[in-house]
């Protein structure tokens, strides 16, 4: 069996290859962008409150626009969408790059296309999570998506940060020059898969009711909607948690930062195997079965943090927690998926990132109210009493969860 045969088995399809490929490829564009936007902003200003500012505005457009992306999604060329907004991503990182080149960057400059960036990433982002359920069979979602699980993993989380950094070191316009042909050749490979032609129109005098109906749907529905409901819940307790990873990492476990590289590496490379593994893990092991282990896992990493000042027990336990992070999200990915039909799934999707990122938000915020009052492992203790709590209200009904959409539980074939 061939490299491309074993990330990508046969029967998948062309049309998936290309789909993984462009995946892959604007997956490392955004994570040269992990460290080198970051990197950007500090470069213009060190006032805390606008670095902070930019982080916010890149996250904004999820509560702006996030909801409106799904409606747009489900009811255009959801291909051309995505190549669309990647370009469009494309087009601001070249201004900037030509910015950059002439000296003309300024904190406002900036500001202003981190916001707009993040608006195109909306619509990107909530599309994409549309498509492989119109080229891949159901029973082969969960093996379709862990290869993109990988892929963001590898490319996304390893590869792209120090790429970012080392580019950034030896000028400001190259991550952002990176950037740019990094979009433009993930739109292009995109532009090869073939999709069946859309059948709906917006209209935009009905955008509220569209909305209305994509959320309707998700709450009427028990099992998608006690799967939204819990990933949101553990993102409050793991949001606030790891908003002061860094803390624990140099005040309890003694560790430096290239300690504290090393210790987030640790999660990663878990995420490589879960994600890799995870095709004949779901052949031999329950869906519902994978996900209890895996909150039972996210538990006690909570537990471990908040107790532990060896690094030694600190960084097993990251690499475990970095397993079920890859194993869980295609395993919520591919039921979602699997279960809302296709009409529903730009909005459906839409309302499910958007819980999800209003729980990390809200559960950084808890983090720091928390860590403030009693110090940093209280953010920990929180995660775990709160992860405890809502694993024991929701063990049972995990199984209906991993059944939507398909009489029997979701089995995926090893390649």
């Amino acid at each position: 069996m061939g490299i491309v045969d074993a990330v990508s088995p046969p029967r998948l399809g062309t049309a998936y290859r290309r789909l993984l490929a462009s995946s892959w490829i604007t997956n490392l564009g955004d994570g040269v962008g992990l460290a080198a936007g970051p990197l950007l902003v500090a470069s213009q200003t060190d006032d805390a409150f606008l670095v902070a500012m930019a982080a916010l505005l890149q996250r904004l457009p999820w509560l702006l626009l996030g909801l409106h992306a799904g409606v747009v999604a489900d009811r255009h060329d959801r291909r051309r969408i995505v190549v669309v907004a990647n370009l469009a991503r494309a087009a601001v990182l070249l201004a900037l790059t030509v910015a950059a080149m002439v000296d003309g960057l300024g904190v406002a400059v900036v500001l202003v296309s981190v916001f707009l960036i993040g608006t195109a990433e909306v619509f990107a982002d909530t599309t994409a999570n549309t498509l492989m359920p119109m080229i891949v069979a159901p029973g082969d979602l969960g093996l379709a998506n862990s290869r993109v699980q990988a892929g963001h993993v590898v490319v996304n989380q390893l590869a792209g940060p120090p790429i970012g950094a080392f580019l950034f070191a030896v000028g400001i316009a190259w991550p952002l020059a990176a950037q740019v042909v990094l979009f433009v050749a993930g739109a292009a490979a995109l532009t090869r898969v073939a999709l069946p032609a859309p059948e709906r129109r917006l209209d935009e005098r009905r955008a509220r009711h569209e909305i209305a109906e994509g959320l309707r749907w998700l709450w009427t529905n028990r099992p998608v909607r006690t799967l939204t409901i819990t990933v949101v819940s553990f993102n409050v307790t793991f949001g606030a948690a790891w908003s002061v990873l860094v803390l624990v990492a140099s005040e309890r476990l003694g560790l430096g930062e290239v300690g504290f590289g090393v210790l987030t590496t640790m999660s990663a490379l878990g995420a490589v195997l879960g994600a890799w593994g995870y095709a004949r893990l779901a052949s031999k092991v329950s869906l519902a079965d994978i996900m209890r282990a895996g909150l039972v896992i996210e538990t006690v990493t909570h537990l471990t943090l908040a107790t532990t000042t060896s690094p030694l027990l600190a960084m097993p336990v990251l690499f475990l927690f970095g397993v079920h992070e890859a194993a869980w999200g295609t395993t919520a990915v591919s039921i979602r998926q699997r279960a809302v039909p296709d009409e529903l799934q730009g909005r459906v999707a839409s309302a499910y990132l958007l819980g999800v990122f209003g729980g990390l938000v809200v559960g950084a915020a808890l983090g720091g109210v928390l860590a403030g009052a009693w110090g940093v492992t209280a953010p920990f203790w929180f995660a775990f009493v709160g992860s405890a709590l809502i694993l024991v209200l929701i063990w049972r009904t995990l199984e209906g969860i991993s059944h939507a959409g398909e009489e029997s539980s979701l089995v995926v074939a090893a390649p």
